[in-house]
């Protein structure tokens, strides 16, 4: 392994853990199971009847310590609850991170490797955020969700999101196992959390898309991004004054953003490009598929040469052997690219082959998927009877 290919952080507490923890705290599952199911729990968690867990995409610890004036329940860090950080994954993107999230393994184990990635089997590359319907082959999901554990388990699962991704491709599978409530605004969310912890004992799973949705396109510093952080924050701190007392509250997202200039945003070179088959994931991390015969580590050294001082760039094997993915199941490796290619500081790698002349690119402005501190660290804010 080359010295300019980082190596995964050390153990700790991430979104893999999330989950297991909450199950633990409501008294459904112990140091056995934890064993046996080869998951861990290292969120401490006071004991709850139920829990509420609300995943806001895009919410990253940077951005919202930056604007804790504006969301002061989720920045408190005394009183009425507790305020942390966690770390995401890698890829720093929503299809990893959100199976990560409710299956409790890493992407190098439950096979979603990224925002798209290679299947190997029809030798196209598979968008795996939206495309489990029309373009992911059945069996992709290598790991059972938490929430059918859950159900065994004794616990009732309910996912609260917005009506458009209940009958999705990803929701049956990603999500599979959970009773679906659909609530399209936040308030309503919040409500349909409440109601469905009255009574009973239930793990409830809050998606919160509005934030990454305005950070993509008007990025996490403008004022649309912290106008819908506050609505957020005040519907939150009412989830938290209304749940019942043994009922624990935990915040977190999947990924954080940072914002791509616009001189950042750079297409790659085509002739880097000639000898692949195809391209996955984000701007920010991108997973190249190459051609048989070709010689990969000539190829990650022309990519070093070119843009090392812009991104790390790894083989299969290096980022494998790193960590990056966590532990890699074999019938996972062949989806990963040859050649990874992880975005340093604010740039971002756009595949620009398919433009016509003259036609301007469309770029995002908000952007994730890497290594850096913005896009890893979320937040971890703990309240009710957790706190």
């Amino acid at each position: 392994m080359g010295t300019s290919v980082p190596t995964a952080p050390d153990a700790a507490a991430n979104l893999a853990d999330v989950l297991p923890s909450c199950l633990v705290a409501l008294g459904a599952a112990d140091d056995t199971w934890l064993r046996e199911s080869g998951l861990e729990a290292r969120i401490t968690l006071r004991p709850a009847r139920s829990a509420v867990v609300v995943l806001v995409d895009g919410l990253g610890a940077g951005a919202l310590s930056a604007r804790a004036g504006h969301a002061r329940w989720l920045a408190a860090a005394k009183g009425t609850g507790t305020a942390k950080k966690l770390r995401s994954g890698f890829p720093t993107t929503t299809a990893a991170a959100l199976t990560t999230l409710t299956t409790g393994r890493s992407p190098g184990t439950h096979g979603v490797v990224g925002y798209s990635g290679w299947e190997p089997g029809s030798g196209t590359v598979v968008n795996l955020l939206s495309g489990w319907d029309s373009q992911v082959p059945a069996g992709w999901l290598l790991s059972d969700t938490l929430f059918t554990s859950a159900t065994g388990l004794g616990v009732d699962p309910v996912v609260v999101g917005p009506d458009r991704y209940r009958s999705s491709g990803m929701t049956a599978n990603v999500l599979g196992g959970a009773r679906y409530v659909s609530a399209d605004s936040i308030p309503d969310r919040v409500d349909a959390a409440l109601a469905a912890t009255a009574t009973g004992r239930s793990l409830v799973y809050l998606y919160v898309p509005e934030l990454d949705s305005i950070g993509h396109k008007h990025g996490w510093q403008s004022d649309r991004w912290t106008a819908s952080l506050e609505l957020l924050d005040g519907e939150l701190a009412r989830l938290d004054a209304r749940s019942a007392a043994d009922v624990g509250v935990l915040v977190t997202a999947d990924h954080g953003v940072l914002d791509v200039p616009e001189h950042a945003n750079i297409a790659i070179d085509p002739l880097l490009l000639t000898d692949v088959v195809g391209v996955a994931g984000d701007p920010r991390c991108r997973q190249f598929t190459v051609a048989p015969g070709t010689d990969v580590r000539a190829l990650v050294g022309a990519f070093r040469a070119k843009y090392g001082k812009k991104a790390f760039v790894a083989s299969r094997d290096e980022a494998v052997e790193a960590g990056w993915f966590g532990t890699v199941d074999p019938r996972v490796a062949p989806r990963i690219g040859d050649v990874v290619l992880v975005a340093r500081g604010s740039w971002a790698f756009n595949d620009d082959r398919a433009l016509r002349a003259n036609e301007t690119p469309r770029r995002m402005v908000g952007q994730h998927g890497a290594m850096t501190d913005d896009e890893l660290f979320v937040p971890l804010r703990l309240a009710g009877a957790f706190a």
